[in-house]
């Protein structure tokens, strides 16, 4: 009895501990977006066909983009990464979401102000761009 008291008790601790602890929650990073694009990258150079995992991670990155901030950074960090890599095909750049069925309100492209479209920023899934 003794043995189950101080259980009850220990799980009461860490629930406790649980609760009053500050919850670390980081955002999107320019190394996700990077993860999530690298697939694009002979594409976008116009070296090869638009594969699969490409969209997939277009599609990945619009659903982890879920806060004011994070799609802030997932839009600097698509500008800088479309500035820093050579080859890329801006026609291209600026045209793979919506190959993918993805809506963005901006143009990847080197030009592009991200700060210009927040907070009202949205990233929305048109399935119908799939249908061709």
């Amino acid at each position: 009895m003794a043995g189950s008291v101080a259980v009850k008790v220990s799980c009461l601790v860490l629930m406790c501990m649980l609760v009053a602890s500050p919850m670390a929650v980081e955002g999107l990073s320019c190394g996700d977006v990077a993860t999530q694009m690298a697939s694009c990258i002979n594409y976008l150079r116009g070296a090869g066909p638009l594969p699969p995992s490409c969209c997939n991670g277009v599609k990945n990155l619009k659903n982890s983009a879920t806060t004011t901030q994070d799609r802030r950074t997932a839009c600097k960090c698509l500008i800088s990464a479309s500035k820093s890599i050579s080859g890329v095909n801006f026609q291209l750049a600026s045209g793979l979401p919506a190959k993918c069925g993805v809506s963005i309100p901006y143009k990847i492209s080197p030009s592009t102000n991200c700060d210009q479209y927040l907070p009202s920023l949205s990233l929305s899934f048109s399935p119908y761009l799939l249908i061709s």
